[in-house]
This record gives structure tokens, C-alpha cells and sequence, in this order.
């Protein structure tokens, strides 16, 4: 079955939307150590658990308030309906209240595994989902090495939900809620470099309060979100065996070393059976007319 003119170029047409996803790919894992992205300081040190940053964004995103106050040993997960948790941990200097959101990464793993560029790493350090451009793969959930991204399954209109770092204030100069509401100035937005100078000198000044590590500096690549604390980062329920580099160069030599023909052809076969079924829909329609 031959193609016509019009259906052949479409399906050229998918081949370039593919190649350019190709392209995606590749650029998602180029470097940004020297891209100034904005971020969050989270200082648990200074937490007292009023899960205000939780309530003040349910309220934004019109999603659940928290129903009961953080408790030691129960342990809540952002999901659908939570963008941000509050955690309560019995560590080895008491009660610490932790913080969880998505983290922003540098260099996301959810954004380089997105076929559509639906996750996307805006230039101002947020992570966002763009759900005109979503197709529902939910490559961006598996990827994630901190299992933020959530799916709607009971939702007529699925999303993905997760933290966006309240981009849409950011973008008109504003700051996120969770930090513009928190009583105890335990939540700081600002450039990524800034709030990391000054959580390096929190810890000069006060070795006797935190530990010294900065959680996201060099995590995965680097977050836009750092945490603070005073007790070790495994007191406090985050995975401290998560590499350094960034999780999309884990597949830069692959993209990179594949021949462009295996790439494109799934969506070269899929655009010629595409304009092949079509053709032969119409002949079918012309010939019981015909008849």
C-alpha cells in the first residue's frame, strides 16, 4: 500500500517531532553549574512543625489541608492531594520536623525522561508540569529518584501533582507561599548560590546547632531545594545513598552513541501505519460507494 503526498510528509513530520525529542533529551543533561536558578533553604532547625507552608499551599493549589498535627513515627508522603508533608522524627536531639516537597533538581531525572517535554526545567530553577503537553506515560514518576511526581488515577481529567515552587508568583516576582507564610523563618527563597553562601555560614557561626552538610548541594546533581539540620540526614528519613552526579548523565552516552535510525524508527513505523490505515479506510469507503 503506497502513501500519498499528504501522508508521507506527515509522517515525515513525526520522524522531526521525534528527532527534536531526541534533541530533548540531549539538552536536558547539558551542565548548569552556571545557570543562577532560584531555591529554598529549609532550615529544620527552626521548624516547629505548624505545617503552615502546608496549609498556605493546599490553599493555593486548591488541594487538602492537613487533617492532623505531624507525629513521630507516622510518617506522611506527598501524594495527589498534598504537595508539601510535614514529618515529625524522634532523632538522636529530640523531635526535628522535616519538610518534603519535590526538590527541584538541577539537572532532573523527570524532566530528561519526559518524551514531550510535559516536566520541564524552567530557567528560573523551578521543575513544572505542562499538562497540554503531558501524554500520560508517567516516565517522569518511575525516573524520580525522591518519588515526587504523583498521578490522578481517580480523575476524570488526570495530573501529575507536585511542588512547582509557586512559578506562576516567581515569574511575577513574588515568592512561594510556603515561605512567604512560615512564622518561624524556617523556609528562605532566593538564588540557589546566595542560600547556599548563607547556609555555609549558619554553620561557621553555630557548629554546635548543625551538622555540616548542606542536603541538595551536590545530591543527585545538585536540588534547588537545601536542607539544614542538626542531626544526620538518615535520622531523618532521606535517602543518603543517592549519587552526586546528576541521574540523566547516567544516560548521556547512550543518547549520544545511538544511531539516529533506531530512535526514530518506533515513531517511523507508527507514522506509516497511521497514514497506511487511513488509506485504506478511504479505498473502503470509495468502493461501497461505488457499489
Amino acid at each position: 500500500m503506497s502513501l500519498n503526498r499528504r501522508d508521507f510528509l506527515k509522517t515525515l513530520g513525526i520522524v522531526g517531532v521525534s528527532l527534536t525529542v531526541g534533541d530533548s533529551f540531549a539538552s536536558t543533561n547539558k551542565s548548569n553549574d552556571d545557570v543562577e536558578f532560584y531555591g529554598i533553604l529549609y532550615d529544620s532547625t527552626r521548624c516547629v512543625g505548624c505545617q503552615t507552608c502546608e496549609i498556605e499551599c493546599a490553599k493555593a493549589n486548591g488541594l487538602t489541608e492537613p487533617e492532623d498535627a505531624p507525629q513521630a513515627g507516622v510518617i506522611r508522603n506527598t501524594d495527589e492531594k498534598h504537595r508539601t508533608v510535614v514529618n515529625s522524627y524522634n532523632t538522636s536531639k529530640g523531635e526535628v520536623f522535616i519538610k518534603k516537597q519535590c526538590m527541584h533538581c538541577n539537572e532532573p531525572a523527570c524532566a530528561a525522561a519526559c518524551l514531550t517535554q510535559a516536566m520541564y526545567k524552567t530557567k528560573e530553577g523551578a521543575v513544572i508540569w505542562r499538562g497540554d503537553k503531558c501524554m500520560g506515560c508517567r516516565y517522569c514518576m518511575v525516573s524520580c529518584p525522591f518519588d515526587i511526581p504523583k498521578f490522578e488515577y481517580h480523575s476524570a481529567n488526570p495530573k501529575i501533582e507536585k511542588c512547582t515552587m509557586c512559578f506562576d508568583k516567581i515569574k511575577t516576582g513574588g515568592i512561594p507561599v510556603c515561605a512567604e507564610n512560615c512564622p518561624a523563618e524556617a523556609i528562605k527563597f532566593g538564588s540557589r548560590r546566595e542560600l547556599l553562601a548563607e547556609a555555609r555560614k549558619r554553620i561557621v557561626e553555630n557548629p554546635d546547632v548543625y551538622i555540616d552538610e548542606i542536603y541538595g548541594e551536590h545530591t543527585a546533581g545538585g536540588t534547588g531545594f537545601l536542607y539544614l539540620s542538626s542531626v544526620s540526614m538518615n535520622e531523618l528519613g532521606f535517602n543518603t545513598n543517592l549519587q552526586k552526579e546528576s541521574y540523566p548523565k547516567l544516560s548521556k552516552g547512550f543518547l549520544y552513541s545511538v544511531p539516529s535510525v533506531f530512535v526514530l524508527l518506533p515513531p517511523l513505523l507508527l507514522g506509516i501505519y497511521e497514514a497506511t490505515k487511513r488509506n485504506i479506510l478511504n479505498k473502503n469507503i470509495e468502493n461501497n460507494e461505488n457499489e
